[in-house]
């Protein structure tokens, strides 16, 4: 009601509005100038030395077991835990960390991909006049700020459109909008602004023409979280942190205070996963900072303690790049059940999402068949007609367990603030608990500062705001120029470098493998359709990757882009990691299975995949039937009922068309729904039917049969003299 009321003071706030406005291009070079003053106090009051050379992970864990007592030992490697890292060690004070899994495996891979301070928040503080609220908004939109200018390469502002269509709604969103925009201050992006339709549909083409108004645009950051979250351990190990990933705490070390008696956590008993070996991490402080398993820890340092994390799953999807413009967001402030759902160009694909639903803590959540056709509903709402929004074009699809502080007087999680919380224990333990991506930096900052205080133990203050992240200080906008002209890599593969790795992309480019082509000189592409290249997978391993996953997912992001060219992938991937990694053909069938099962289940291979088995329902009409069956037959000379690679080869020879056996074994398995080697009659027509009601699309089989029948068909039948035979 506090919002609505306000809209009767509209012109006024409009008039102030304008008039701050008016300084915002002074306020943006006031900004900028203020940047760099940080970069440069940031890293002119360091004392740890930078290292040049990444440290290797055996060099790490070396120094985990044989150093005498840290002063800090984070566990969890997501986002706030490697902040908390970077914070510490900045501070010279001697700094470990330790994960479970592989950095940023969490929460912290599987956003949104926005740096934002959360404009759904802004409204509810204001609807429900909640200082907290808003001041965590302030405080997001500050911290969006600094993590644009400190990875540049890794992030940038996105234009996110709010398309409007009630008249009413015009000044009432426009309110908001600006308040954003005023909140940000002198760190807002780039001003908001209202379009017409036509302006509308110019900018967002497949946006639904009817009743539509006309649309807001603002700006919002955007980001690559799991490479943003690795950035900030590979910068907090070049500054001297002891971290190690795949290491587990068996359990927490405790001694008796000397003054009150009581024990005092005082280190963690660790395992590395990967040899199994076990060993003692002694510090003077320890720090909880491990997301939705925040409760784990908690009650490792004491059974008695009580939940304080409340887990929200929250799906995406992502579906091909024709869904949304190149550089324009789209955000749905009200769906059918209230929440908000945005729909985001990245990576050359679209993301849609997300869910806000309570769940189970788990290391490996699945997206639902239910939340996936959620989403795609929504979409629908906002997009023409024209556009057949198709269940089979979901290419990947992911939840991520958002760690949120429980509110006692909530009634469901979407009104639970986004907040966070620090606690220390009676034992000294620190919990950092809740908050947001964007706010990764001053959680940090704020949890060091409560240890520092907790357990006396020095040092400086904070000296992360404006310190640059692994690959942001070297890099530049057309520094991709240089990779294509030094090195002779693709377009397409040089900008990719460069917006993953920044300033670190030619050490990338020259691990990169002479093709043999006359062009690309270098750089052998992992999948033909994805600008990933064989030298990320050997580079990735001095990043510290130890599986197939962590370079499907993490190093790289093809398994959340496309879950069958990542699989497609894999075999060269197990390939080049097992010579480095000098793994055993055991091994090296334990990780390709491994990896597969981490896209069946995770990244939504099984929902896809589901949407055609052998219980497939046939909807076809009986001409319909016909016609398939009529194609099928083509390829089924014998009338065999069913056909094989051999089968489709000769077609394909008699058109003039080559297609490599493995490729081709391939094409069939993906309808061969018995797995027998052979693709039936029965087969086909569940094929075409799933297709027909859009829920399998770019099927390879399907549409190389169509074509082929169509070369036939052009060919006509061959005449006696073509043949060379008759009298």
């Amino acid at each position: 009601m506090a919002f609505r009321k306000a809209l009767k003071g509209t012109a006024i706030i409009g008039t102030g509005a304008a008039a701050a406005l008016l300084g915002l291009s002074q306020l943006s070079e006031y900004r900028k100038a203020q940047t760099r003053l940080a970069h440069v106090a940031a890293e002119g009051e360091l004392q740890q030395p930078f290292k040049e050379e990444l440290p290797t992970r055996q060099a790490q864990l070396s120094r985990l077991q044989n150093t005498e007592e840290f002063d800090i030992l984070v566990v969890g490697g997501g986002a706030t835990g490697s902040g908390c890292a970077l914070d510490a060690v900045t501070r010279n004070l001697k700094t470990a960390l330790v994960e479970r899994n592989d950095f940023s495996s969490g929460t912290s891979s599987r956003s949104t991909k926005l740096i934002h301070g959360g404009v759904r928040y802004l409204q509810k503080a204001i609807m429900k006049l909640d200082y907290e609220q808003y001041m965590m908004v302030k405080e997001a939109l500050q911290e969006r700020s600094n993590l644009l200018d400190i990875a540049p390469h890794l992030s940038a502002p996105l234009p996110i459109m709010l398309p409007v269509y009630k008249w009413w709604q015009m000044p009432y969103y426009w309110v908001g909008i600006k308040m954003y925009d005023l909140v940000a201050g002198a760190q807002c992006l780039k001003s908001s602004y209202v379009l017409s339709k036509k302006k509308a549909l110019e900018l967002f083409p497949m946006l639904k023409k009817d009743k539509l108004v006309g649309a807001i645009v603002y700006y919002d950051g955007q980001h690559n979280d799991a490479r943003m979250n690795l950035a900030i351990a590979l910068t907090a190990a070049r500054h001297g942190a002891a971290m190690a990933n795949y290491t587990e705490v068996v359990h927490l070390l405790k001694k008796e205070d000397a003054e009150t008696g009581k024990k005092k956590v005082c280190g963690a008993r660790c395992r590395d996963l990967i040899t199994g070996i076990e060993f003692d991490v002694r510090a003077k402080c320890v720090i909880n900072a491990t997301g939705p398993f925040t409760d784990s820890l908690r009650k490792m340092d004491d059974g008695k303690n009580t939940n304080i994390c409340q887990p929200s799953a929250g799906v995406h999807i992502v579906i091909p790049g024709y869904y949304s413009p190149d550089n324009m967001g789209l955000l749905d402030p009200a769906t059918s059940d209230g929440r908000v759902i945005f729909f985001l160009p990245w990576e050359k694909m679209t993301i849609a999402g997300t869910t806000d639903t309570p769940t189970e803590v788990t290391a490996h959540p699945i997206p639902m068949e239910e939340d996936i056709n959620f989403i795609l509903n929504e979409v629908r709402n906002y997009l023409s007609p024209d556009v057949e929004v198709r269940r089979g074009d979901v290419l990947a699809a992911w939840s991520g367990i958002r760690p949120l502080v429980t509110d006692p007087n909530s009634k469901d999680t979407q009104s639970i603030c986004r907040n966070h919380i620090v606690n220390i224990s009676d034992s000294g333990l620190v919990t950092i608990a809740g908050g947001k991506w964007t706010t990764y930096r001053s959680m940090a900052e704020e949890t060091v500062d409560a240890a520092v205080a907790a357990h006396g133990l020095g040092g400086v203050s904070s000296k992360t705001l404006g310190l640059m992240l692994e690959g942001g200080k070297d890099w530049t906008p057309t520094m991709y120029i240089r990779l294509v002209q030094d090195y002779g890599l693709e377009n397409e593969v040089a900008q990719h470098l460069a917006a993953t790795y920044g300033g670190k992309a030619f050490e990338v480019a020259k691990m990169a493998r002479v093709t043999g082509k006359r062009w690309p000189i270098v750089g052998k592409r992992l999948v033909s359709e994805f600008p990933y290249i064989e030298s990320e997978v050997r580079y990735a391993i001095k990043e510290y990757a130890c599986t197939a996953i962590d370079v499907i997912a993490r190093r790289t992001r093809l398994g959340f882009l496309n879950v069958q060219a990542a699989d497609e992938a894999l075999p060269r991937i197990v390939e080049i990691m097992g010579k480095m990694l000098d793994w055993n053909e055991q091994k090296k069938t334990e990780e390709l299975e491994a990896a597969k099962k981490f896209l069946y289940f995770e990244m939504g291979y099984r929902s896809r995949s589901e949407q055609l088995t052998n219980t497939s329902e046939i909807t076809l009409d009986s001409q319909e039937v016909a016609r398939y069956t009529k194609r099928f037959h083509k390829f089924d000379k014998d009338t065999k009922g069913f056909i094989t690679t051999v089968d489709v080869q000769r077609v394909l020879q008699n058109i003039g068309v080559q297609i490599d056996e493995n490729a081709l074994h391939e094409i069939l398995n993906e309808v061969d729904l018995n797995k027998n080697g052979q693709v039936e009659l029965n087969e086909f027509l569940q094929l075409m039917s799933a297709v027909q009601k859009g829920q399998v699309s770019d099927n390879r089989l399907a549409i190389l049969m169509k074509t082929a029948e169509e070369s036939l068909d052009l060919r006509g039948p061959v005449t006696v003299d073509r043949s060379g035979g008759g009298v």
